[in-house]
Formats: C-alpha cells, sequence, structure tokens
C-alpha cells in the first residue's frame, strides 16, 4: 500500500513538494519518539523474586501495574503504595511478595491466614499472637521459612510451684517412774504432729498437666514428742484387795514362834521376856530373819500360796540361833497358832516403801 501510496504522491505532487513533505513526516516521527522517551517512565518490578523491566506512560504504580495485568492481593506485600507516583528521571524498583496460605493452630483454634512473611515467628507477630517464654512449637521451629500450606501449631506452656503438706508423726518417748506402780502410765508432755512441706514444680501444655518434678521441701513445724512415763514398782493385790508395792521377791522356808519359854527360854518375869532383838516388842507381824538374806527393819509381806490366808505385812525385827538362809521365823501370840502352823513354803515380798526408822512400839505391821 505504502509503494501505491508513494506512487500516487510521485503522480500528483510535483517533486519539490514531495520531498518537502517527506522531511515533515521524518521530523513528527522523530519529535513523537522524542516525546514518548521523555515522559514515559522506567520500572522494574521483581514479582516473587523474578525480575521485569519495563517503561509505561502510566503515573503510578496502580497505572503501571494495570498496563502491565498484575494484579495484587490485599494480603501481598508490595514496597511502593499504589498511588504512588513513578519518578521519570530514575529506575522505579516495585517489590512484591505474594502471600501464600498458612494454617495456625493456637489456643485451640484454628485460624487460616495469608502471610507474605518470610518465617514462622514472623508470621506469629504479624498476626498479633503473643507467646509467653515457655511457649513453643510443635512441628516447625521459629526460623523455619513458610511454605504454601504450612501447619503451624503453637503450644501454650505454663508451670506452677505447688505445695502439699504431710504430717511429720510425734515421736513417744517413754520414761521410767520408780514411784509409779508397774502398769500405770502418766503422760507428761501431749504428744503433736509437724508439718512438713514438699514443693512440685508442674507443667501444664494447652491446660493440661504434663509434668510434675519434685523441686524441694522444708520442715514448716517441728513435732513435739510426747512423754510418757511408766511405773517400775512392782505390785500386786492380795487376798483382802490391799495393794502390795514391792521391790524384791524371794521364795523362802517359814516356821513359827511365840515368847512361850519354850521358844525363847525366857519366862513372864525376864526382863526381856518378849522383846527382840532389836528392841522391839514382839507381837504379830515381827519375823526373824537372817540379817545377810533379809537386814533387820525391812518392811515384809509374806504370802502363802494356796486358799490359806496371808500372814500379811510385816518387818524384819528378830533374829533366831536356827534362823539361818532363806528361813524366816513368823511370830505368833500363841503357842497354838505356832503348832497349826507348822513349817510352810511362803514366798516374801520386800516393800517398797522402806526407811531408816524402826516402827515404833505401838505400830502394828499387819494393820
Amino acid at each position: 500500500m505504502n509503494g501505491l501510496y508513494l506512487t500516487f504522491i510521485k503522480r500528483a505532487l510535483p517533486l519539490k513538494q514531495l520531498a518537502v513533505l517527506l522531511i515533515l513526516s521524518a521530523v513528527a516521527i522523530t519529535t513523537g519518539i522524542r516525546t514518548y522517551h521523555s515522559i514515559s517512565k522506567e520500572v522494574q518490578i521483581i514479582d516473587n523474586g523474578k525480575p521485569i523491566v519495563v517503561k509505561t506512560m502510566g503515573d503510578n504504580v496502580a497505572e503501571a501495574l494495570e498496563m502491565l495485568d498484575i494484579s495484587i492481593r490485599s494480603d501481598d506485600y508490595i514496597s511502593m503504595a499504589p498511588d504512588t507516583d513513578l519518578d521519570p528521571k530514575a529506575l522505579n524498583v516495585i517489590n512484591i511478595k505474594r502471600a501464600v496460605p498458612v494454617n495456625i493452630l493456637v489456643d485451640g483454634h484454628l485460624k487460616e491466614v495469608w502471610s507474605y512473611k518470610d518465617t514462622v515467628e514472623e508470621v506469629i507477630a504479624d498476626n498479633g499472637i503473643m507467646l509467653n517464654p515457655l511457649d513453643r512449637y510443635e512441628g516447625v521451629d521459629a526460623k523455619d521459612n513458610i511454605k504454601e500450606g504450612m501447619d503451624i501449631r503453637v503450644v501454650r506452656v505454663n508451670e506452677e510451684i505447688i505445695a502439699e503438706q504431710s504430717d511429720i508423726p510425734f515421736t513417744v518417748v517413754e520414761k521410767p517412774n520408780d514411784v509409779m506402780n508397774e502398769g500405770e502410765t502418766k503422760t507428761i508432755v501431749t504428744g503433736e504432729n509437724g508439718i512438713r512441706e514438699k514443693y512440685y514444680k508442674l507443667t501444664y501444655e494447652d491446660s493440661k498437666p504434663v509434668a510434675r518434678v519434685f523441686v524441694n521441701e522444708k520442715i514448716v513445724k517441728e513435732p513435739v514428742n510426747k512423754i510418757v512415763e511408766y511405773g517400775t514398782v512392782l505390785n500386786f493385790r492380795n487376798h483382802r484387795g490391799d495393794l502390795v508395792r514391792y521391790k524384791d521377791v524371794i521364795k523362802m522356808k517359814a516356821t513359827a514362834y511365840t515368847s512361850s519359854f519354850e521358844d525363847t527360854g525366857k519366862h513372864p518375869d525376864h526382863p526381856e521376856f518378849g522383846i527382840t532383838y532389836t528392841g522391839m516388842r514382839a507381837r504379830e507381824g515381827i519375823i526373824a530373819v537372817d540379817p545377810k538374806v533379809i537386814p533387820l527393819g525391812t518392811k515384809v509381806y509374806v504370802e502363802v500360796p494356796g486358799p490359806a490366808p496371808d500372814y500379811g505385812f510385816a518387818i524384819a525385827a528378830d533374829i533366831g540361833s536356827a534362823i539361818k538362809g532363806k528361813l524366816i521365823d513368823l511370830y505368833f501370840d500363841s503357842s497354838k497358832k505356832v503348832r497349826q502352823w507348822g513349817r510352810r513354803d511362803v514366798v516374801v515380798y520386800i516393800l517398797n516403801e522402806q526407811n531408816d526408822n524402826r516402827w515404833k512400839e505401838n505400830d502394828n505391821p499387819c494393820q
């Protein structure tokens, strides 16, 4: 067509006018090219790391992207705002980072988000999720790069110290009491349990307990020992129900005597008639002993095994030439009682209560 057009021009116009027309057309084209270059802008678009360099007649970033048919999501990153004017004198660099879908599971909720951030921890922070010092990720690390469709689980971790109290049983301390009867007890100090506190660290993950670790313990209150005294004085109940307290017991043979001439060789008119070796007047409750076995002045209780009544309480106040070893002689007021007694096996209890004073003349040891 251009050839026909030029042929037409050649035929229609004189050669001189044709030359002028061609010169004007060339000038117009050159001017247009110069004008385009003077008002166009150079733009470099880096879309997810892929660079594109173009020239555009658009005035701002949005127009430039529209002319290049490049769309931007609201979640994508763009380094220049869409309404930013392009600089005709410099290279306009526009960085675009495309957001990808990411699943975040935190606090029991699943959040589906789009993010252009590079790492896991950046995505978490960008979504306003605050991590406590003990919180952790499961399946990923904080510095892991984000991938499309990645699952990020945040595990909430809490720790607490708890105290558990337990009793420290008191100890029962038993102490002998040489005044109390055997079988008797008396509480001097009431015992009281102490208190021990043990401390444990409990760890929770997403509000569920996962660990329990012993930390330490301390005694909050010391126990108070219970002090109990127990009697050591040997004792028994005699046939009359009296409590007999004794410190020793001897199995012996017992004979009987009276103040008669047959037993003592003294008549009633003798100045020492009825007077014992210790100077006490003889009466029932006085017994003759071997001082090497039972010291004179010792208070005793003479028990007769079997159904016969006991001789009872007595005092060792007399001796006899035939009374040796484990043999005692019991005083009776009549020869009939002496004959009835004869010779018997007895049990002699050395009484617990003794003193250095001899019984007075009017004392009756059998009462």
